[in-house]
């Protein structure tokens, strides 16, 4: 095979369809569109979700409970992800987020007990889960809460 002899795969670039080039052409004079009506105009057409008038599905779903505007969302990491670190590591949530556990850092970091941790290490997060902070002291580290 050489570079002169390829070709795309048979049926991968397919011409875009020309309209309004005639009547010969089967997209000639309205160009699909049909005879006036909304979608026969220029910029015709409804927006996403709408109805016909009729109310949409959206507004007419019960709405419940409550959004708290002012929650404080932490970025969470497990106990595990902690294992690609040294051991004796002092891990800060700068540490964490420059190593690409964390990809962005929010209000603050908690530390939750998912898997086993192997390494004696030093947590310095927000917040930390009972079942962590015993994971962590288990493995002969300890947990600081800034």
């Amino acid at each position: 095979m050489n570079l002169s002899e390829m070709r795309p795969a048979a049926g991968s670039k397919k011409e875009r369809t020309r309209v309004g080039r005639g009547l010969g052409s089967g997209l000639g004079k309205t160009s699909g569109r049909g005879h006036k009506g909304q979608n026969a105009r220029s910029g015709g057409g409804v927006r996403p979700g709408f109805e016909g008038g009729q109310k949409t599905l959206y507004q007419r779903l019960p709405k419940r409970g409550f959004t708290n505007l002012f929650r404080t969302e932490y970025a969470e990491i497990n106990v595990e992800d902690l294992n690609r670190f040294e051991n004796g590591t002092v891990v800060t949530p700068d540490l964490l987020l420059e190593s690409g556990v964390l990809k962005k850092l929010r209000a603050g970091v908690k530390l939750l007990g998912n898997g086993e941790l192997e390494k004696a290490l030093t947590v310095q997060v927000h917040k930390a889960s009972q079942s962590a902070v015993n994971k962590v002291t288990a493995a002969g580290g300890k947990v600081e809460v800034i």
